[in-house]
């Protein structure tokens, strides 16, 4: 008995040092072909196919085909195909065999038959799919699964299998189909769908092929509502907002007991998208719908108040659309009283009145009121201070200024919100002529987080530094200063003035790019787009070496692309940044539109 469990223990063992032998020469044949040495991977794949030819069977004949080997691949095989009939491993490989000879006329009735001779089980069907999908086929896995469908009688097996095949095939119109047959049974998948059609669609034809699929469907079937949420979806993409709303309230009207939660964020991406009168009419029916009990409708007044203020200040406005427009906040404010709920509203008003109104005490008080209110979620108090400070400094009161961005660095300390109130802090020193203590604060956020801050940091330094070496007073900086808080304040035509007077104080200060940088920035806060160009053409043009280049060169860019409707131009620009200031902060977002602008066709490989 013991003489018999030894010779067991002595098989075992020998057992497993062949095993773990043929496993290294498995890895050591893997380096080799994926170095290129395709006889060294030879050499071993044939060794092991003459221990156990089925086992090793796959990798020997695909090095005999990198070795072009093709009649003994072909030899072996059709043994194979012999001894294992309807095998489809082997039926596949001499498939492949044909393939690469350039004799698919071989090859494809291999395939046929195999797909003709499906079983209804559905995992043999999806295995072998795969195996077709893992040679390289992507044709044949597809038409395994659609005759899979036949056979197992079920049209909605395979849905996601097919789905990723069309992506990978970028087959539109039959991932198109796929999606609208398989959503409706999984809903979940919308956003996923969304992403993916928006990242192989390529233009007007094919968002025009999905509307029109999707309202067939609507005729047959008016109540589901994720083909209307998809053709909700499919008006934005197109800029239809009108479309998209009137679609989405459609929905909304047919559905007691949908509260307008939908309505609500379609409204906000439609605020974000500058599609102002289309949210101000999607919250104008919230507010017919809901009662002032209802959970959505003081967020749909505030919100609504909030894309009417951004409509009039996106664009041309005189004082009369200001003063309704406070009304309106200080209307809603008297209805639902200054609470945790209105503090947003409060915050709104009060930048209204501070850089639009130049009402700053009233501004000041009211975000006093605002920081005061218990319970407000920490960001929006936290933004209030921030305001708050800088109503302060507006209002000629630089340490409560001070104080209250210290409050939220050391509420928050290590976070951007805290890197944005140093920032202020060192600005405040800027603006208040402390040069010296600014610097150093900056000097220390030109490693923060927030790329932006960094950024902002490293120009003030470096203004700073740059007007400071040979005027160690720094005279002409602080006048230069005070036009940068007036520019701040949104006090353009004393900023204009101030700006024109330091040549005239101190010829021959170096501050001439900073100076027509800072024009540029009026006139685009005035909506003086035009007038813009110019001096930032001449910063681009005779200072392509100094501080504000790259900022000058990208804000072209932008101007042109997005209010001058150049997109030649802009595109000029972009490429500036890309080719002259690979190191730039924009370089990035310059290649983003610069491809967008040429033409390129959407990343699709992940």
């Amino acid at each position: 008995m013991k003489c018999r469990l030894f010779l067991i223990l002595i098989v075992c063992l020998l057992g497993l040092t062949q095993t773990f032998a043929q496993n290294n020469d498995l890895q050591l044949a893997y380096q080799y072909r994926t170095n290129g040495e395709l006889q060294k991977a030879f050499d071993i794949y044939q060794k092991l196919y003459r221990q156990d030819n089925e086992t090793y069977y796959p990798q020997y004949v695909t090095s005999l085909l990198d070795l072009k080997k093709f009649d003994e691949a072909e030899s072996i095989t059709k043994k194979a195909m012999r001894k294992h009939p309807g095998d489809a491993l082997y039926v596949l490989s001499m498939g492949r065999i044909y393939t690469q000879q350039g004799q698919p006329d071989k090859a494809n009735p291999l395939y046929e038959e195999l797909i003709k001779n499906l079983q209804p089980e559905q995992n043999a069907i999806a295995s072998l799919a795969m195996q077709f999908y893992r040679s390289d086929n992507a044709v044949y896995a597809i038409k395994t699964f659609e005759q899979g469908r036949k056979v197992l009688r079920n049209d909605r097996l395979f849905g996601n299998e097919l789905i990723s095949l069309y992506r990978y095939k970028r087959d539109k119109v039959a991932l198109t189909e796929e999606y609208l047959n398989f959503l409706p049974e999984n809903p979940l998948y919308l956003n996923q769908a969304q992403n993916t059609l928006a990242s192989l669609y390529e233009g007007e034809a094919d968002y025009a092929m999905l509307r029109s699929a999707l309202l067939k469907r609507l005729q047959k079937d008016p109540q589901q509502i994720i083909y209307t949420n998809l053709l909700t979806w499919q008006y934005l993409q197109q800029k239809e907002y009108d479309q998209a709303l009137n679609q989405a309230l459609a929905l909304n009207r047919r559905q007691t007991n949908n509260n307008g939660s939908d309505i609500f964020e379609l409204c906000r991406t439609l605020t974000s998208n500058g599609a102002y009168d289309a949210a101000i009419r999607g919250y104008e029916y919230l507010l017919t719908k809901n009662t002032r009990q209802d959970e959505l409708y003081i967020p749909s007044k505030i919100e609504l108040i909030n894309t009417k203020n951004l409509k009039i200040t996106a664009g041309k406005y005189v004082q009369a659309d200001l003063l309704s427009l406070e009304k309106d906040y200080i209307d809603l404010l008297n209805e639902f009283g200054r609470t945790s709920s209105t503090a947003f509203a409060m915050q709104k008003l009060a930048n209204l009145q501070a850089y639009k109104l130049h009402k700053l005490p009233e501004a000041q008080k009211l975000l006093e009121e605002a920081v005061a209110i218990s319970g407000l979620r920490p960001q929006l108090l936290s933004g209030c201070k921030l305001d708050l400070g800088d109503v302060y400094l507006m209002n000629h009161q630089p340490w409560e200024a001070t104080l209250t961005y210290s409050q939220v660095e050391k509420a928050y300390p290590g976070t951007p919100m805290a890197q944005d109130a140093n920032y202020r802090n060192a600005k405040l020193a800027y603006y208040t002529g402390d040069f010296s203590w600014a610097k150093g604060q900056l000097d220390v956020l030109k490693a923060a987080t927030s790329q932006l801050i960094a950024n902002d940091a490293l120009n003030l330094s470096l203004l700073i530094a740059d007007n400071t070496q040979l005027d160690t007073a720094g005279k002409a900086l602080k006048m230069y200063a005070r036009a940068d808080l007036l520019i701040f304040a949104e006090q353009p035509d004393k900023a204009l003035l101030t700006l024109d007077s330091i040549d005239q104080k101190y010829p021959g200060n170096t501050l001439t790019d900073d100076i027509m940088m800072a024009k540029a920035r009026i006139f685009i806060q005035q909506k003086n787009y035009a007038g813009a160009v110019a001096p930032l053409k001449k910063i681009a043009d005779e200072h392509s070496g100094g501080l504000w280049a790259d900022d000058a060169v990208f804000m072209l860019a932008d101007l042109y692309e997005n209010q001058l409707n150049d997109k030649e131009a802009a595109k000029t620009y972009y490429q500036k940044i890309i080719t002259d200031y690979p190191g730039s902060i924009w370089i990035n977002e310059a290649r983003k539109h610069f491809r967008i602008l040429r033409g390129d066709q959407p990343d699709t490989s992940s």
